[in-house]
């Protein structure tokens, strides 16, 4: 165990694993610009002044909570809706966690808690990819997660200050990118016809909540997917 301690600890400190996670997580840096812009000016259009507005998104630096949060403070949502939603949107990091363990578990805290506050959508696809080939190290999760961390606040800086500069913002819909980001990262990993019916339900389950003005549609969704998923894969598995 020591010894696989003093590897790991050489590997996130390793320029070529840093690197190589710097370049790998440059395309999806390019492509959430429009929402991390985004991101920035709904915090400015809730009311949040300019240093909670930058706050938000050095200190959560959880694009899909901000965005939920501030949508919900927009439509006059309850706290205990906000923090609910909050939870059950962000608890996948919990299986992100685990996949990552192995991995990250035999670090020391310096390198384990970089990882964990750094620990994306974006950052978990890519590390999932990359395991896969056995090729990866801390030093690749810290330069991928620090690579899009310095993106996501510069662009959601951008989008603060546009929000000054630019009146009504919003009409250009720039949130589209939330669902092509998405799109990118949830589509390569079906792979089986449980997980495919999961995506499928709660796709369908969202819009149909969302169009009856259900509080906490994306939840409900999200939660009945997963049950869909389950019971799919236990059907599959027994035939």
């Amino acid at each position: 165990m020591e010894k696989l301690l003093k590897r790991q600890g050489k590997d996130a400190r390793s320029p070529s694993g840093f690197l190589t996670g710097v370049i790998n997580m440059l395309p999806l840096c390019l492509s959430v610009i429009p929402w991390g812009i985004l991101a920035g000016s709904m915090a400015v259009q809730a009311g949040l002044t300019l240093p909670q507005s930058i706050g938000m998104s050095a200190i959560i630096f959880a694009g899909a909570a901000q965005l939920v949060t501030l949508g919900l403070l927009l439509s006059g949502a309850s706290i205990p809706t906000i923090i609910i939603s909050v939870f059950f949107i962000t608890s996948q990091h919990f299986l992100y966690g685990l996949t990552f363990r192995e991995t990250v578990s035999v670090l020391q805290a310096r390198y384990r808690l970089p990882v964990g506050f750094l620990l994306t959508d974006e950052l978990f696809a890519l590390g999932c990819a990359r395991k896969q080939r056995d090729k990866l190290t801390p030093g690749y999760l810290i330069g991928a997660g620090l690579t899009f961390y310095f993106s996501w606040n510069i662009f959601s800086l951008l989008g603060i200050f546009m929000a000054y500069a630019i009146p009504d913002l919003s009409r250009y819909h720039l949130d589209f990118s939330i669902v092509a980001t998405f799109i990118t990262i949830v589509v390569p990993m079906i792979k089986n016809l449980s997980v495919l019916c999961g995506v499928v339900a709660s796709l369908v389950l969202s819009m149909v909540f969302s169009l009856f003005h259900i509080e906490g549609a994306v939840v409900i969704a999200g939660i009945g997917g997963m049950f869909i998923s389950v019971i799919t894969s236990r059907l599959a598995g027994g035939a």
